[in-house]
């Protein structure tokens, strides 16, 4: 099982399921593709995905990417390396897809903090 993830917005995974590509404005504008892994994944829905009531989790099949991934130290509030890819991402390269509804319930991102920073 691959431990490689995006999240895209509803209006980013419909862009990409019509160019073949998995596009967002923040991966365009920062010139690489950002990834989380499992354990940093809950952060990064509870950071970037605030206002979105439906996003779609994508798993990524690191054996498919044309180029390999490379872990960088985090800029801001996170803390640990991120695994980037500086090449195109195909749809093509996507395992598994689940389509996500923001719950009642949700943890407090002191604590989503606190589990990124233990791995």
């Amino acid at each position: 099982m691959s431990d490689l993830y995006k999240v895209l917005t509803i209006v980013e995974w419909n862009e990409s399921v019509k160019s073949g590509l998995i596009e967002t404005s923040l991966d365009n504008k920062d010139g690489f593709i950002h990834f989380s892994s499992s354990t940093q994944l809950a952060l990064t829905l509870d950071l970037y995905f605030k206002s979105d009531n439906k996003v779609i989790l994508l798993q990524i099949d690191e054996n498919k990417l044309d180029s390999p991934l490379i872990y960088e130290e985090a800029d801001g509030e996170r803390i640990g390396k991120f695994p980037h890819l500086y090449d195109k991402l195909s749809v093509q390269s996507i395992s598994k897809k689940w389509e996500l509804h923001r719950n009642a319930f949700q943890l407090p991102s002191e604590v989503l903090k606190y589990i990124e920073d233990r791995n």
